[in-house]
């Protein structure tokens, strides 16, 4: 009897060692990473389920557009349609390295080219909601050496800043030495001491120019005390779990980076300007793009308000459809339907990112063999929504 007993006060013991374990796992997390990733995940499950049936039409549509503008698999690179957080379409196919036959996968990072200029974008907004910014700030007020006074952090957002490109003026004889890699603090100090007047009154209208988004990137740099790929990593890969996406650094990843070609397959080189980032220089996945537009997308992410403002266009001082918000291009039209994008170019790598918020909807293009080809996908707007594109036909992409 004393045996049954101690045995049955062990079991007992072992019991509630068990229900205290399980209590334990159960306990909130508190890590502020963690609780995005849930709340997100909570997000997600919430969207209506899309039905076997709709897939199935969708599918069918898609592919026809795939098999029409990539015949026999030839986009070399990630294509990806979906729905409520939820996958509808995906490809992947060609290779990542064409001279050692790596096959192109979901995990393949691929160079985003200007698409990462939504992600800058984003990262600057998430410290504005942390109050460690303000969107009409002066940026002489952050990078000291700004030799541009009325420039503020919102006009380098929108393209209104004034400032001249960076590929454009370190071309001029005796500006920079090309066979030096050309830093972004580099391309501030050109601007501070190379007597570099705005090509325009800022704010009077809009330019697309890569400057804007290196000083962007530094702003990130001075404001969080640490390099711009290992802010991006805490401000949105982390929370946003995109592990397969990274920033590129020239000395670290320029022999093992996913390469980009020609569209014969000959291989493009690095040349001085590879090292600059916040306009370019992220690598992705489809797959990852989807977790961040999900996220970007989301309240428990981003300030709606923010986000609002992200999504207003800026550059109305001419009629005209087209425009920019804050790191986001968009199409007007005047009936009030909207249209959220932004395409990217950098050597042989080419790639479109669309967002549909009021569908819910994002359809990514990625590849590293050039092609213009992935600038095609916004027609697949037409299968979610009232946009006036035409699915089938052929005019020539910007």
């Amino acid at each position: 009897m004393i045996f049954i007993k101690k045995a049955n006060i062990l079991q007992i013991l072992l019991l509630l060692l068990v229900l205290s374990g399980c209590k334990e796992k159960k306990k909130p997390t508190t890590d502020p990473i963690e609780i995005i990733k849930e709340k997100i995940t909570e997000e997600v499950k919430a969207e209506p389920k899309l039905t076997e049936e709709y897939i199935a039409a969708k599918t069918k549509s898609i592919d026809h557009f795939y098999q029409k503008n990539w015949p026999n698999n030839s986009l070399n690179g990630e294509f990806l349609v979906a729905k409520n957080g939820q996958i509808i379409y995906e490809k992947y196919n060609g290779y990542a390295d064409y001279k050692a036959k790596t096959p192109m996968t979901s995990s393949t990072p691929l160079h985003i080219a200007s698409v990462s200029k939504v992600i800058t974008a984003t990262a600057i907004l998430k410290l504005i909601s942390a109050n460690k910014l303000q969107l009409d700030q002066k940026v002489s007020t952050i990078l000291k050496e700004f030799p541009y006074p009325n420039v503020t952090v919102k006009h380098l957002l929108n393209h209104r800043s004034g400032i001249r490109s960076y590929a454009y003026f370190t071309d001029k004889r005796g500006l920079w030495d090309k066979h030096k890699m050309l830093s972004n603090q580099d391309v501030l100090t050109l601007l501070a001491t190379k007597g570099l007047d705005l090509e325009y009154k800022t704010n009077t209208r809009f330019a697309y120019c890569n400057t804007n988004y290196a000083m962007l990137a530094l702003i990130i740099e001075k404001l969080t005390g640490k390099a711009y790929k290992d802010a991006m990593q805490d401000l949105i890969f982390k929370p946003l779990d995109m592990k397969d996406s990274f920033v590129f650094d020239y000395e670290k990843d320029k022999l093992k980076a996913t390469p980009s070609y020609r569209g014969n397959f000959s291989k493009f080189n690095l040349d001085f300007l590879d090292a600059i980032y916040g306009d370019k220089n992220i690598f992705s996945t489809a797959r990852d793009l989807l977790k961040f537009d999900i996220g970007r997308n989301s309240p428990s992410f981003l300030d709606p308000k923010l986000l609002e403002e992200a999504y207003t266009p800026y550059s109305n001082e001419h009629p005209g459809k087209k425009n920019y918000g804050l790191g986001m291009r968009m199409i007007n039209w005047p009936t009030g339907q909207n249209f959220y994008f932004h395409n990217g170019w950098w050597h042989g790598s080419t790639s479109s990112y669309v967002t549909l918020p009021e569908e819910k909807v994002t359809i990514i293009a990625i590849s590293n063999k050039f092609s213009r080809m992935p600038y095609r996908v916004r027609k697949l707007s037409v299968l979610f929504g009232d946009y006036p594109f035409k699915l089938d036909d052929d005019e020539k992409e910007e």
